[in-house]
């Protein structure tokens, strides 16, 4: 067996899982898993294949998931990776518990849209794009409300940005 072969898929099985526990869309849960095993049965380094550019002519493995593996491949590491094992800071995660948000979306919020703090939060529900965003099940106007009786972040609490 390769060894990138078998980084790769332990990465993607990690994924799926991580992505599994904060209840992610199911199919690209299994893309994960299947792209895994898909490594796994190859019967030569995913390099080679790469270098052939090839990935998306394997069993499961389409361009986004081309692009993670080249990713791996170039840089030892998947960025996504590193976002979805990066825990969330308390206070973040507590926004699970305002109306309309749910783990997966304020994970979203935080990693992807780099919304980090109460004010950039409120900032976004009434620009109004929080609810084009899947997962979002709410109204703006509870949002808005629950965010505003939250307690204001103290200067020792306030989130800083990595």
């Amino acid at each position: 067996m390769h060894s990138n072969n078998e980084h790769l898929a332990a990465l993607f099985r990690s994924m799926a899982d991580l992505l599994a526990a904060q209840r992610a869309n199911p199919y690209r849960v299994r893309a994960y898993r299947r792209a895994a095993e898909s490594l796994l049965e190859l019967e030569e380094d995913v390099a080679a294949v790469s270098a052939r550019h090839e990935l998306e002519d394997l069993d499961g493995i389409g361009k986004d998931l081309a692009g993670k593996i080249r990713e791996y491949l170039d840089t030892g590491t998947i960025k996504a990776y590193e976002e979805l094992k990066t825990p969330l800071p308390d206070e973040v995660k507590n926004w699970a518990t305002l109306p309309g948000l749910s783990d997966s979306l304020v994970t979203y919020l935080y990693f992807r849209l780099g919304i980090k703090s109460l004010p950039d939060l409120e900032q976004l529900v009434q620009s109004h794009l929080l609810r084009t965003m899947p997962g979002f099940s709410g109204s703006e106007e509870a949002l808005l409300e629950a965010i505003r009786r939250l307690p204001p972040e103290s200067e020792t609490t306030k989130l800083s940005v990595p």
